[in-house]
């Protein structure tokens, strides 16, 4: 499927104009960052494995009626979307302490939080993404209330599935950040799921060990990042090991409905 013109390049993935109006194509890169991008490196792997993840993750949240830009994915790095005008603001979900929650409330990491919490951050990177509430985001006309309430009720609905798909393959869903945007379907506008959803967006924990499948391997240099995301896909039925008769002792990607 080719690509059209370049539109956009963040930290981690290239928007291209897609094959049909209204359609882009969504590139993921190796490229990994924190701190604002302060710390920056490539590794070698990551947007596959966050392709994949993504994808699943997308799929089956669409299984259970939340509206997502994702069409279909194109091959191993790339995915068919739908053409949204993003809300400027990063949904953020979080079940147990840790990151900057435990830091500006003095938490210890990985305390069970009473209840669910959904934060709202303002995707501006020259400010460090601020933490903002409602009453700013309707102040300022980030997103309407009814928009407000679509974010949340969904973000709260993608935390309960996830939570239960990840609790069943050993897995704590720590937190996790989101984003959305408004789809146009003739004179109805909608609210619906956009970015990707994979390591590099969500806090994974071994539930057993506490061992972290994301990417604050890569935040605080513990080093196996890929490996790590690696494990995730492995336990979701992405990929899975080589028997060794080959002799490449490597993993092997398992084809979803619909590869070629």
């Amino acid at each position: 499927m080719a690509r059209g013109r370049k539109l956009y390049e963040g930290k981690a993935k290239v928007l291209y104009e897609g094959p049909e109006p209204g359609t882009l194509i969504q590139y993921f890169k190796d490229d990994a960052t924190a701190n604002n991008a302060e710390k920056r490196a490539v590794l070698d792997g990551k947007g596959v494995l966050n392709n994949r993840i993504s994808e699943l993750v997308f799929t089956r949240l669409a299984g259970i009626g939340i509206p997502t830009h994702f069409l279909k994915r194109i091959n191993m790095r790339e995915q068919l979307i739908k053409k949204v005008d993003v809300i400027p603001l990063e949904v953020v979900v979080r079940n147990v302490a840790a990151g900057s929650i435990a830091k500006r409330l003095g938490l210890e990491e990985g305390t069970q939080l009473p209840r669910s919490l959904v934060e709202f951050y303002y995707k501006k990177d020259e400010l460090g993404d601020p933490l903002v509430s409602e009453e700013h985001i309707g102040a300022f006309g980030w997103a309407t209330s009814q928009e407000i309430d679509d974010m949340v009720s969904m973000g709260l609905r993608i935390n309960d599935f996830m939570a239960g798909m990840f609790a069943a393959i050993g897995i704590r869903l720590v937190d996790f950040k989101v984003e959305f945007g408004r789809h146009y379907e003739g004179d109805t506008v909608r609210t619906i799921l956009a970015d990707e959803i994979s390591p590099d967006s969500c806090r994974l924990w071994d539930i057993e060990t506490n061992e972290k499948l994301d990417k604050d391997r890569f935040r605080r240099d513990m080093g196996g990042v890929t490996e790590a995301y690696a494990e995730v896909a492995r336990r979701l039925g992405i990929i899975k090991e080589n028997d060794g008769e080959n002799g490449s002792g490597g993993a092997e990607i398992v084809p979803i409905k619909g590869d070629k």
